[in-house]
């Protein structure tokens, strides 16, 4: 993005500036925002701050007063903690309320990156300022997409259904054979096929069986691995992008049962789940395309409700969703009024996810979760199409 798009996003939030601060990496957003280029190597503090009208303002040591000079304005150079002080206080004259990638009482942890005591530093430097989060402005230059963009999502959300369809087959295939397969063997075939097929991931998916699913972060390994055998029951948890600059990610997760006849309790725990998922997907479709914003937290509420009713409110332990873009986990709004309280409203042009779930300890957990697009003013369901049963395998 360049200055010139920051400082509109900046005027229509009614913001005097953004002022970005980084001691040795801590703040990869600001590194994003403002384009800093890869592998350079910072050990001083830097800041930067973009009013919304007129030239930034950079603020670096003098042993690295190069890095940040791939951007406009003026340049302040410090060496003394005295002059890095009377920098900021330069840049900061006449501002009265500006952003920075911090969240009052840390309601939302993925954008305080920077430290309580700068941003007293900052207050005393400038008497009566006021310190916004900079969560929403972040949410619109890393989360929201771009045309292509879209279309990369797209691909990757229709090759996970086919790599879903197409693992349970194999799984079914192993067993068949030789009455059994494995978590990490699954896991492996996976891999191999996201190679065959032109995707990444940034981490090895999840394939859980039986007890093993109800815990929503395993993974198996090469020293961790349960085996499938007939009358189990399988979690898949595929994630990846195309293998090209900037592509999104898409993020299912299905289930399945290794027979010809799903368990009772099995089939009506997937049916709470499933039902809470198709809520908030038909709660977006009536409030946004008719321009009433929904906020995170909002979404999140709808399908908890619905799984509380059911009576397993105490076994959905994580949030509805997450922000996706290129990472798994992106920087827009999360579906969450759990873990935070996510008051970020949905904008137009990002994806999340929706994975409700139900984890019974030590006998199996279920998840569905499906992607969603919200794109000119729609809501989209990308990939496959919803799963309205447990697969038998």
């Amino acid at each position: 993005m360049t200055i010139a798009e920051l400082q509109r996003a900046l005027r229509e939030a009614g913001l005097d500036g953004w002022l970005f601060y980084d001691f040795r990496g801590s703040d990869p957003i600001a590194w994003r925002v403002l384009g800093l280029p890869p592998g350079v190597h910072t050990t001083r503090r830097w800041l930067c701050y973009v009013p919304a009208d007129g030239e930034p303002v950079r603020i670096v040591h003098r042993i690295e007063a190069g890095v940040l000079d791939h951007l406009p304005g003026q340049k302040l150079v410090y060496l003394r903690w005295q002059e890095l002080h009377e920098a900021v206080r330069q840049a900061l004259r006449g501002a009265r309320r500006i952003a920075m990638q911090y969240s009052p009482l840390c309601a939302i942890p993925y954008i305080s990156r920077v430290d309580a005591g700068t941003i007293e530093l900052v207050r005393t430097l400038a008497p009566g300022i006021e310190i916004v989060s900079s969560a929403d402005l972040v949410q619109r230059f890393e989360a929201v997409c771009t045309e292509a963009q879209y279309q990369s999502h797209r691909k990757a959300a229709e090759l996970l259904g086919k790599l879903v369809d197409e693992t349970f087959g194999e799984i079914g295939r192993r067993v068949r054979q030789r009455g059994k397969t494995s978590e990490y063997e699954i896991q492996r075939y996976i891999i191999e096929w996201f190679e065959r097929h032109g995707l990444v991931t940034d981490h090895p998916p999840i394939v859980a069986v039986n007890a093993n699913s109800a815990n929503p972060h395993y993974f198996p390994s090469d020293t961790r691995s349960s085996e499938i055998r007939p009358g189990d029951f399988v979690l898949l948890d595929v994630w990846a992008r195309l293998d090209q600059p900037d592509s999104i990610y898409a993020d299912i997760t299905w289930v399945g049962y290794v027979g010809d006849q799903v368990p009772d309790e099995i089939a009506e725990v997937f049916a709470v789940v499933a039902r809470a998922r198709d809520r908030v997907v038909a709660f977006l479709r009536e409030r946004l395309p008719a321009g009433e914003p929904v906020r995170g937290f909002e979404a999140d509420e709808v399908a908890r409700r619905e799984i509380e009713a059911a009576g397993y409110g105490d076994y959905f332990i994580h949030r509805t969703g997450h922000s996706i873009h290129t990472t798994t986990h992106g920087n827009g709004a999360n579906l969450d009024s759990l873990e935070t309280c996510d008051e970020r409203q949905l904008l137009d042009g990002t994806c999340f996810s929706v994975e409700p779930g139900i984890y019974l300890p030590g006998r199996f957990g279920v998840r569905s979760e499906i992607d969603v697009f919200l794109w000119q003013g729609q809501v989209h369901v990308t990939g496959p199409e919803p799963q309205r049963a447990v697969v038998t395998i």
